[in-house]
């Protein structure tokens, strides 16, 4: 994807978001010869609705273009969503459950309309005591399909719908320094207005969340675009508090890394001037998608964890402060941990999962060492290293 294209994805991002139309300039770079440059980026960071909207809003393609569908598709899945995120407020309300909700659920209505801020599922937070009556609920009176339970979160399902009901925001160790401003989410949140169980994060913890969760997913292999336009949409409220959001994130061993997102997220939206730190994070994260890339992860685990023979190992024998979630058995017998290693490989036996760890494996073992010096350059740019 060359540079050109990208600047004209951002031109339309920063079109569809701001409502302002694209430059002359900007439109003077377009030519529908790199439609489909942009609309395979676009669809790969879960944009494409947003790229259609400005397409359209500034008169690019026809209005009966094929395009125009995918602003309908995300206003559907958008009703659909809301839907779901409805029923299962009023039944933790009416199970007298504490709850607080996540994410897209909150932050859209921050954006120009709902439907623009797209999400894959749904996501709640009970207190982790009450997360076994939360699932039985929601199960038994509710009509919700019981998913698998991870280390931080239960997966239900509700007319083909994804809710993830979280019990912990600290996911497997990922971004570590967060996790104590995090845990402490239940004792600064409010009771919405109105409501006696729905409880909601002041603006600083949700801010110091949002970033926590792009670092937990950067440390991943990548976090896509979608939350660098949250960032930006949070960023310009009238009623942010600076100050509060980053002694926050100072705390929580998260300021350098915000200040580079704010940029690139600048860069991107608001039209600034890229340095060479932002021109490499937005190579990694574009070269991601929305979940990032086995290339990505590996490349950063290689540095987190000191290596390539450590980043194996600890890929072969999971550390037991992710592996207890997994077994929670471990949590009350940690002696139990090495038949717990055994029981897992098991698992990637039997549910297929071995081809796909040992190519992990061999990827590990092939990365280049400009690929991890580059890594470990930028990780140290944005402060993960």
């Amino acid at each position: 994807m060359d540079q050109g294209t990208n600047q004209i994805l951002f031109s339309l991002l920063r079109s569809a978001i701001s409502g302002e139309p694209i430059s002359e300039r900007e439109r003077g770079q377009w030519s529908e010869k790199q439609i489909q440059e942009i609309v395979s980026l676009a669809r790969k960071h879960d944009l494409l609705h947003l790229v259609a909207f400005a397409l359209q809003k500034n008169s690019l393609i026809a209005k009966d273009h094929e395009l125009r569908r995918e602003i309908f598709m995300a206003a559907f899945r958008y009703e659909q969503l809301d839907h779901v995120f409805r029923k299962i407020c009023k039944a933790l309300e009416e199970a007298k459950i504490p709850f607080m909700p996540l994410k897209g659920s909150v932050i859209r209505k921050y954006y120009p309309e709902p439907w623009m801020r797209t999400s894959c599922d749904i996501d709640v937070l009970v207190r982790e005591e009450d997360v076994e009556r939360a699932s039985d609920f929601l199960v038994e009176r509710c009509g919700y399909i019981r998913g698998t339970k991870g280390s931080h979160d239960v997966s239900l399902f509700l007319d083909n719908k994804h809710v993830e009901l979280h019990y912990d925001l600290v996911e497997e160790g990922l971004a570590a320094a967060s996790a104590e401003v995090l845990r402490s989410v239940w004792d600064v949140a409010t009771l919405r207005q109105g409501c006696e169980y729905w409880y909601e994060m002041p603006d600083e913890t949700f801010y110091f969340y949002h970033v926590a969760h792009m670092a937990k997913h950067f440390e991943n292999g990548g976090c896509g675009v979608r939350p660098f336009i949250d960032l930006w949409i949070l960023d310009h409220l009238d009623t942010a508090d600076r100050a509060k959001r980053d002694a926050l994130l100072e705390k929580g061993g998260l300021l350098k890394f915000a200040e580079a997102c704010r940029k690139l997220s600048r860069v991107w939206l608001g039209g600034e001037a890229a340095d060479p730190v932002c021109e490499r994070v937005q190579a990694y994260l574009l070269y991601g998608g929305v979940y990032g890339t086995t290339k990505n992860r590996i490349a950063v685990g290689q540095q987190k964890r000191g290596g390539a023979f450590r980043f194996a190992l600890s890929r072969i024998f999971l550390p037991y402060d992710v592996i207890k979630f997994y077994y929670p058995i471990l949590q009350r017998h940690k002696w139990l941990l090495p038949a717990m290693q055994v029981r897992r490989w098991g698992k990637l036996v039997f549910r297929g999962h071995l081809k796909r760890s040992v190519k992990e494996l061999q990827y590990n073992g092939s990365l280049d060492k400009k690929t991890s010096d580059s890594t470990a350059e930028m990780l140290r740019d944005v402060g993960l290293l």
